[in-house]
């Protein structure tokens, strides 16, 4: 199942492992079941410190357990875990084999330190980039203590417990048994949400910090620009992020940033946090910033507050809060949210094999969803407001060759309709001849657009209408004083990953000057 080089890449990984893994595996006569025998027995002929048992009697299978000899760690892959969570493989057998986790000394503590049982179950899709951090996460977990234990589910392969369950999107983590989460989750904010302690002593240390020259709000490619023009001017610098990397962490894969021949969202994310490390910042991650308040009501400093309560101070302040998926804002939306509605092909278009969905928005994004879920699904209805579609004339031609998906154009998505808690239904209005129709389908993924992250900013910076964009002339100054923004947030055309690095940049430089001229007034 691995060809050559992946091997040789894996041998040397392996060389990290310290002490002995030992792999249990439970199996059945499934052709699943096959497969996963033969990736296990090509991984243990890796390493002489991995071995393979085959005797084991879990419930699920196919199954295995990674572990140590004598010892049951409860860490698990019901699944294959191919694809993306390859790495998630490879990181657990190397953090059970005695490698050290890269995650920050004080994460590790706190785990160490949580009580009372814990099993945790993610369902996951081998296509979905944003399972593996919530998998290697809960793996880790699971390793620093032992009153922890992780099962990832591969969705497509369990299809029964993904109906039983109604899991229609991925990742979705269960905690003995009961819904903990849904989508992307990053370490912190897992252990956030089972210590409430965590939160509220973070929000002190923010406050205690001393006032910054530039503080940048969002830590996507804007604010990772930002962050790295101002540190290198060698003046105090910080950035705060919801989740660092921003939207990028949403995309599959980048193969128009110059000089980076390809690479994937999550790779590049990284790749971005790494750089701004390099210099002098300090990033504080997993904080959404709820209130800015501007120097001229403060007296002095501009203050950011954030949800948890803290309050930082700067001389100046970089917006850069990029921009999220748009919303259909119809009746049904949010309520069968996770349940058939979804804005994901890539992470959940397996939980919906063998069933008729829906694509909303016939741009470039909406019709490569059709397409890739036309490969898995029965049936693809995509539907278009206009009396055409946007997307690349390429995209349109393969589009129109596959027999199982329909294009509806002039249809305005009215409502979501469902029963038992899921998705069975969507209405919308044919405008050519203002009569409703009704579409029986099991899933809807909106791909219409982004809107940008700017709704704290109502009344305290100027904001275009009807976008809400950030207004900011050629040198990324706001109508306020000392407040800056960049990228995907602002009222700049062409919304790319390439254009918001720069205008992070410029953004920074903008700052620097501002605080010279403040400086010598």
């Amino acid at each position: 199942m691995l060809d050559d080089t992946l091997k040789g890449q894996l041998t040397a990984y392996l060389d990290y492992v310290v002490n002995p893994v030992e792999i249990i595996a439970t199996l059945d006569t499934s052709e699943a079941a096959q497969e996963m025998l033969a990736l296990l027995q090509e991984v243990a002929a890796l390493s002489s410190k991995i071995t393979l048992r085959t005797d084991g009697d879990y419930a699920r299978k196919p199954s295995f357990e990674i572990t140590n000899q004598g010892i049951h760690s409860g860490l698990r892959f019901a699944g294959n875990p191919l694809g993306h969570e390859f790495s998630s493989l490879v990181l657990a057998l190397l953090q059970v084999g005695g490698h050290p986790s890269k995650e920050a000394q004080d994460l590790q503590d706190q785990i160490k330190q949580l009580q009372g049982t814990m099993h945790f179950e993610t369902f996951y899709s081998i296509t979905c980039h944003n399972c593996p951090e919530v998998i290697q996460s809960l793996n880790l977990m699971t390793i620093l203590n032992p009153n922890i234990t992780h099962t990832a589910i591969d969705g497509a392969l369990f299809q029964q417990e993904v109906e039983d369950r109604q899991i229609m999107g991925v990742p979705t983590v269960l905690l003995n048994g009961q819904p903990f989460g849904q989508g992307r989750m990053q370490l912190g904010e897992i252990i956030a949400k089972l210590d409430t302690n965590v939160a509220a002593e973070t929000a002190k240390k923010l406050s205690a910090k001393e006032p910054f020259d530039v503080l940048i709000v969002g830590g996507g490619p804007a604010g990772s620009a930002a962050a790295i023009y101002a540190a290198r001017k060698g003046i105090r610098t910080g950035i705060i992020a919801e989740r660092f990397g921003g939207q990028v962490l949403d995309t599959l894969d980048i193969e128009n940033y110059i000089s980076v021949l390809k690479t994937d969202g999550l790779r590049f994310a990284q790749d971005l946090e790494k750089h701004v490390s390099h210099y002098n910042v300090d990033i504080m991650n997993l904080q959404k910033v709820q209130k800015l308040v501007p120097a001229s009501a403060t007296g002095g400093l501009i203050e950011v507050h954030t949800e948890s309560g803290a309050v930082l101070k700067s001389r100046t302040v970089i917006l850069s809060t990029g921009a999220r998926w748009r919303s259909m804002n119809v009746p049904g939306e949010e309520e069968y949210r996770t349940k058939g509605v979804t804005y994901c092909p890539h992470c959940d278009g397996p939980l919906f094999k063998n069933k008729k969905v829906a694509v909303i928005g016939g741009g470039n994004s909406g019709v490569e969803a059709a397409i890739d879920l036309a490969g898995v699904v029965n049936h693809v209805t995509l539907l278009e407001f206009s009396d055409h579609m946007r997307a690349d004339e390429v995209l349109q031609q393969k589009l129109h060759s596959l027999p199982n998906v329909d294009v509806i154009l002039n249809a305005q998505t009215t409502e979501v309709v469902g029963a038992n808690g899921k998705v069975n239904g969507l209405n919308y209005l044919d405008r050519l001849n203002n009569t409703n129709q009704h579409l029986d389908l099991e899933g809807i993924f909106v791909q219409i657009g982004l809107l940008p992250n700017t709704g704290f900013l109502q009344g305290v910076v100027k904001l275009t209408e009807p976008m809400r964009e950030i207004e900011i002339d050629a040198y990324g100054k706001t109508n306020v004083p000392g407040i800056f923004a960049a990228g995907d947030c602002t009222n700049v055309p062409y919304k790319q990953i390439i254009i918001a690095a720069g205008e992070g940049a410029k953004a920074a430089l903008s700052a620097f000057d501002y605080l010279i001229r403040t400086s010598c007034q």
